[in-house]
């Protein structure tokens, strides 16, 4: 590749849409709207998605399941990365620290990966493998309300 194979990208040197500047431009009087109708009025605007009257897209399509507001979520993380912080009491708060939780999330810790000291882990929820593989590892488990 030399100076004489470059060239400006596709559509640069395209000069802007300009509307309204005079019937020489090709794009004088109705400005590229057409004649009369909801579009070609100034100040109009309709809301995304609006089909000129038609039932909308959004509508016509079925609601499917159900939404349960009520429902508690919570942070999962595996003990192989409470194996990584190094620490020997891990808290909520531990963690947050880490950067492994962000905010006031609920905790949930699950058996993936091994442990070689023993922790005394703290957390909203545990999976039985992790309950089991804390308490082989001659660590605690504290649940939190």
């Amino acid at each position: 590749m030399n100076l004489s194979n470059v060239h400006a990208p596709n559509r640069s040197s395209e000069k802007r849409k300009r509307v309204g500047r005079g019937m020489g431009s090709g794009m004088g009087k109705t400005s590229t709207r057409g004649h009369k109708g909801q579009r070609s009025r100034s100040g109009s605007r309709m809301l995304r998605g609006f089909e000129g009257g038609q039932m909308p897209l959004h509508r016509r399509l079925p609601k499917r399941g159900f939404t349960n507001v009520f429902r508690t979520e919570y942070t999962i993380i595996n003990l192989e990365k409470l194996a990584i912080l190094g620490e020997a009491t891990i808290t909520p708060d531990v963690l947050r620290k880490a950067g492994v939780v962000k905010g006031n999330a609920r905790i949930k810790v699950l058996g993936d990966g091994e442990l070689k000291s023993a922790l005394t882990v703290q957390a909203h929820k545990f999976s039985k493998s992790a309950r089991e593989k804390i308490t082989q590892a001659g660590g605690k488990v504290e649940v939190l309300q």
